[in-house]
């Protein structure tokens, strides 16, 4: 079976609110061998529920996440995220996070909730904290008509950096904000030539990255990261049956030294005259 990867939807306002997301995202797990599985906001126990049967997850871009999460106020270019998709987002990673060696990646301000739910904090405005920067991560009218592309570097001994092709490459971007104080556990695994960080990565996770940068809208460029979500969504699902076989066994195992009758038992007692009869 192929694994099911479980996407957040942008929350636009109503009313009603509108649950949504762009097809380039679900088109991308499709072609890489994986089945979406679309999560709107629902309650942390119904949540649970789901993360039980999911095999990975990605969190998508959108609008800014409340500055007030990593104890800031905001400044003037920064446009909220609807409260219900920040505290779903929220609670859709911190669950995964506790499962274990769940795949997880973080599209552009799905990386930037990675760190800071980890304990980090954002730029709030890359052209106010990098003035002198050349590098265009963001236009005005990019989601209409393209995104600019701009260079990023990757590091070496990362994730990342195991599956491209080159440690530079162009990437389709479409951001105003970034990571600025690491998370807990997460290490920089690429930057543009600005200084701005551009991927991140949790330390001895499986697959647990970010990207500042928007993959689905470069698909074939961006094609290994999206495979490299599917097949540790593949392996983490393979581990987990193969550990449920095993405690199957052992159970039965145990059920036929404790406590169960051999054949042998069985063909005499049923020999007796009303023997196994009470």
């Amino acid at each position: 079976m192929k694994p099911l990867i479980g996407i957040n939807l942008d929350i636009k306002p109503g009313p009603p609110e509108e649950a949504c997301i762009q097809t380039t995202y679900t088109d991308a797990i499709i072609k890489s061998g994986g089945i979406p599985i679309l999560l709107p906001p629902m309650p942390d126990e119904d949540l649970a529920q789901a993360l039980q049967r999911l095999d990975g997850i990605m969190l998508i871009g959108g609008l800014d996440y409340c500055p007030s999460l990593y104890k800031e106020s905001p400044d003037a270019t920064v446009e909220l995220a609807c409260p219900r998709r920040q505290q779903f987002d929220l609670s859709i990673l911190r669950l995964a996070l506790k499962q274990a060696d769940m795949p997880v990646l973080g599209v552009c301000a799905g990386a930037q909730l990675l760190n800071i739910e980890l304990g980090g904090s954002l730029v709030q405005d890359i052209k106010t904290s990098f003035a002198d920067s050349h590098v265009e991560h963001s236009s005005s009218n990019g989601w209409q008509v393209g995104f600019n592309k701009h260079d990023v570097i990757l590091h070496k001994d990362s994730i990342i950096s195991a599956l491209f092709p080159s440690e530079r490459f162009a990437v389709p971007t479409s951001h105003h904000q970034s990571v600025k104080d690491l998370g807990r556990g997460l290490k920089v695994t690429a930057l543009a030539d600005d200084g701005v960080i551009e991927a991140i990565e949790l330390i001895n996770s499986t697959f647990v990255v970010g990207v500042q940068w928007h993959p689905e809208r470069d698909y074939q460029t961006n094609k290994p990261l999206f495979d490299r979500l599917i097949s540790a969504s593949r392996e983490r699902r393979q581990a987990a049956g193969g550990q449920k076989s095993e405690a199957s066994a052992a159970a039965a195992s145990s059920s036929s030294s404790s406590g169960g009758a051999s054949a042998k038992e069985l063909t005499s007692n049923a020999k007796m005259p009303g023997g196994s009869r009470k």
